[in-house]
């Protein structure tokens, strides 16, 4: 994947995860990372990476835009040719791989807004592998499934503390 296709996606992304029910624009990613990083990055300088006219970033900007979307400054890099993600075997690796999988399934079930919240949060777990062994380990257990959701049904958090209401 090329490195403005990249930033496209991460946009996509960022507008599902805010609740946009669609990318956010280059002028809105644009004022988000000056209100909430502190420094900016211009609309056009965001337009020049999408469509391959700035085919590098600065170091600079590559940190920026990692700590803005919360992923490595690596993945901000054009992929090499002939790259394949299921050759690499570190386990980091694999929890980024993992984390880009569970995105990729949130924007593929953006209209199930409940679906695509839930892949987004264990996404953004610090340790989404350790979520989903777990969530298998409630999966075979008998009836805990019911008994979660009973608990908390009776006993509602509001939105913005992450936890979305079931049904």
């Amino acid at each position: 994947m090329r490195l403005g296709e990249k930033i496209r996606y991460l946009r996509e992304v960022e507008g599902t995860l805010r609740g946009m029910d669609r990318e956010m624009t280059q002028q809105e990613l644009a004022k988000a990372i000056r209100e909430e990083a502190g420094q900016s990055i211009s609309q056009s300088y965001l337009s020049q990476i999408e469509s391959g006219a700035r085919p590098h970033l600065t170091n600079q900007t590559r940190l920026l835009l990692a700590r803005f979307f919360k992923v490595h400054p690596g993945y901000l890099v054009d992929d090499p040719e002939g790259y394949h993600e299921f050759l690499m075997s570190d386990m980091r690796v694999m929890e980024d791989q993992l984390d880009l999988w569970l995105i990729s399934g949130a924007e593929k079930f953006r209209r199930d807004p409940k679906t695509a919240h839930a892949l987004l949060q264990l996404a953004k777990h610090p340790d989404s592998r350790r979520c989903l062994v777990l969530l298998s380990h409630i999966l075979e257990t008998p009836d805990l499934v019911e008994r979660l959701l009973e608990v908390l049904q009776s006993n509602p958090r509001k939105p913005e503390t992450g936890l979305a209401t079931f049904g």
